[in-house]
């Protein structure tokens, strides 16, 4: 038992002592960021999946917990090999050019959405939604930090906030079919759904009645 314990510390002080290597940290750097995005991935897809599924997904319950998993596992598993591939293409190129430079992070991003998330489904749908409206602040941001674009006397976001509204309201009204399906799901729950009860069952309590009368 003594010696089983006296190899568990010498094999994490071996670890230690690797990981101290400043010859090993661009590699070690991409291991570790294949594992943060892995974790990250599963903590930001598993409640959200959760949340979504049981509210508007029918089935079993094995059904929707295997939904989730399958979820949660993709989200995970892409985002760990986009991180592995960006940072790994990072270091190849300073690498190669000696030194770091902006181009660097938009090729090899570039190629990690390709091979990553370039497939159609859902998830990858979600996922680059989220960052395109991001990136539309971010530049919208960064064109009035270089003078590319005056600065506004007032806040627009009260603005952006009513167009974006309109814009999603009327796509969803007339043209329901360019939505993404999670966010149909999500309005058809908020406007079509509060248009329809049988009594206070299904007005206060419940959204759709189960049983049949």
């Amino acid at each position: 038992m003594a010696a089983g314990g006296d190899a568990l510390r010498s094999l994490l002080r071996a670890a230690n002592t690797l990981l101290q290597q400043r010859r090993y940290h661009a590699a070690l750097a991409v291991l570790k960021g294949f594992r943060n995005g892995a974790v990250y991935g599963a903590k930001v897809r598993a409640p959200h999946a959760l949340v979504m599924t049981f509210l508007f997904k029918s089935g079993s319950l094995r059904e929707k917990l295997k939904s989730i998993a399958q979820a949660t596992y993709t989200h995970s598993r892409n985002l760990a090999c986009f991180v592995f591939t960006y940072k790994g293409l990072m270091a190849l190129q300073s690498r190669l050019q000696g030194k770091k430079i902006p181009f660097h992070s938009f090729f090899a991003a570039c190629i990690g959405g390709w091979l990553v998330f370039g497939d159609n489904n859902p998830i990858n749908s979600q996922i680059i939604m989220y960052l395109l409206s991001r990136i539309l602040f971010g530049l919208s941001r960064l064109a009035v930090e270089k003078g590319y674009i005056p600065q506004p006397k007032q806040d627009p976001f009260p603005l952006v906030a009513a167009l974006i509204w309109g814009t999603v309201l009327w796509l969803f009204e007339y043209h329901r079919q360019t939505l993404q399906p999670s966010l149909q799901s999500s309005m058809t729950y908020l406007y079509d759904d509060s248009d329809v009860w049988q009594d206070v069952s299904d007005f206060l309590l419940y959204n759709k009645r189960t049983d049949s009368k």
